[in-house]
């Protein structure tokens, strides 16, 4: 047997294991991770790599050539004979919790090379991120269970540690172990690299080389001073009341629009994607007003509306409800049409199959919509607020460029876009939480 020496870290083998299915759902630098700790075997075809009752320390992953397995009478299996390829995964006895020892003979067919994985180095590994450890951990159970056929008494496997177990912490102390995660990633220093870039350009565009086109913005200098001024020139920043005034009106406008518009929007997508007839009484219809410009329904709403209010909601809700309702009927027409037909022949009525199947299958399409309302709602408030609005800002925006006060143009453009991927990270938030289901999905690989 030839063995491979030093860490093995190359394209190839990151390659391997994401195709291996226990690790497809691992992420790429962990996937690196494991291809540092893992070494290549090499074998004689009709060599033996390990008999039943040596010491399982490490798990295999086939490179090329086959692997004769033979589980012994002792393993309880169902079929006692595998013969593994490429990308297949054996030696699992490493990883069990009260079996040290290998239950199984395995040869080499023809000459064969192995991606060999010590079990106590992968699961120190899974314990830098608990949550996708389990999933591997998972994996590797319905894997032994079903492909191997052993059954779930033998298949119990060691747990993945928890270094600062997340799910332990309540309150404060979970926020500031997110926020220690969060600091240790490199997202946090790529983000700021990305804003120093685009600060560094508007400063030099506008201040220093004074390119055409942009010598009469404002710079950078100018609009930091007028935002953080307690006193300032043009009468808006973060010292003064009225900022928040604007900033207030404008997010209660659209949570009132985002409320509507996913009340009326999702219900419409569910029924459109369900009722085949429904949607062909409704659907022209809808696709007929979707496409118009909210600035043109701006002459209807002041018809339609009392007040300056309602105007300025209805016109936010418009395009929030398109985005919403469409994107829910997707999601219902994405549902695999297996699913109904295997409810039905179990007796299912319409409702339960639109309850139990339409609902939850069409959620992920529904979060993703909603995720799109959101921001479209905040372009349809800006439009709406310059339209008829007297708060908001919108309203600063316009009201900013008639009365030529530049800087406050820029402190209500970077506000709006600053609370616009607030409430954009606070739906993404509630739509994990509510999908953790898929999850055990992935850890089942697709399989029910």
């Amino acid at each position: 047997m030839e063995l491979a020496t030093g860490a093995v870290q190359t394209e190839d083998t990151v390659g391997l294991l994401k195709s291996a299915m226990p690790f497809q759902v691992v992420s790429s630098e962990m996937l690196e991770a494991i291809a540092w700790a893992a070494r290549r075997v090499s074998y004689k075809a009709g060599e033996v790599i390990y008999q039943r009752g040596d010491r399982a320390d490490d798990l295999f992953v086939v490179i090329r050539g086959r692997v004769e397995h033979v589980l012994g009478p002792g393993a309880g299996a169902t079929n006692l004979l595998r013969i593994l390829g490429p990308g297949e995964v054996f030696g699992w006895a490493a990883l069990l919790k009260s079996q040290p020892y290998r239950l199984a003979k395995s040869t080499a067919v023809e000459d064969t090379e192995c991606l060999a994985i010590n079990g106590n180095a992968l699961l120190r590994i899974l314990e830098s991120d608990p949550e996708t450890g389990d999933v591997v951990m998972s994996r590797f159970a319905t894997m032994i269970t079903r492909d191997f056929t052993v059954p779930e008494w033998v298949a119990q496997l060691k747990p993945v540690g928890r270094r600062a177990a997340p799910q332990q912490l309540t309150g404060l102390a979970l926020t500031m172990f997110r926020l220690a995660q969060w600091l240790k990633s490199p997202r946090p220093y790529l983000m700021a690299i990305g804003f120093a870039l685009f600060l560094g350009f508007w400063y030099l565009a506008v201040e220093v080389w004074k390119l055409p086109r942009f010598e009469q913005m404002p710079g950078l200098t100018a609009v930091v001073k007028e935002w953080l001024s307690p006193d300032p020139v043009y009468g808006l920043s973060i010292y003064t009341p009225e900022y928040y005034q604007h900033i207030w009106v404008s997010c209660r406008r659209v949570g009132i629009a985002f409320f509507l518009a996913t009340a009326l929007g999702v219900p419409l997508g569910l029924f459109l994607g369900w009722s085949l007839k429904f949607k062909e009484y409704v659907f022209p219809v809808f696709e007929m007003l979707r496409p118009i410009p909210i600035l043109a329904w701006v002459p209807l709403a002041i018809l339609m509306f009392k007040g300056l209010e309602t105007p300025v909601i209805f016109l936010t809700f418009l395009a929030s409800f398109y985005a919403t309702a469409l994107n829910t009927m997707l999601g219902v027409q994405s549902i695999d049409e297996s699913y109904f037909r295997a409810a039905y022949c179990l007796g299912a009525s319409r409702w339960q199959a639109f309850r139990h199947i339409i609902i939850p299958g069409a959620l992920p399409f529904i979060f993703t919509g909603l995720q799109i309302s959101v921001g479209v709602a905040w372009f349809s408030l800006v439009a709406a607020e310059m339209v008829s609005g007297q708060f908001g800002l919108g309203y600063v925006i316009n009201n900013s460029y008639t009365t030529v006060r530049y800087p406050t143009i820029i402190i209500g453009m970077v506000t709006l876009g600053a609370v616009g991927y607030v409430t954009s990270a606070l739906v993404r938030i509630v739509g994990d939480h509510l999908m953790q289901w898929r999850v055990r999905e992935l850890a089942l690989g697709g399989q029910s």
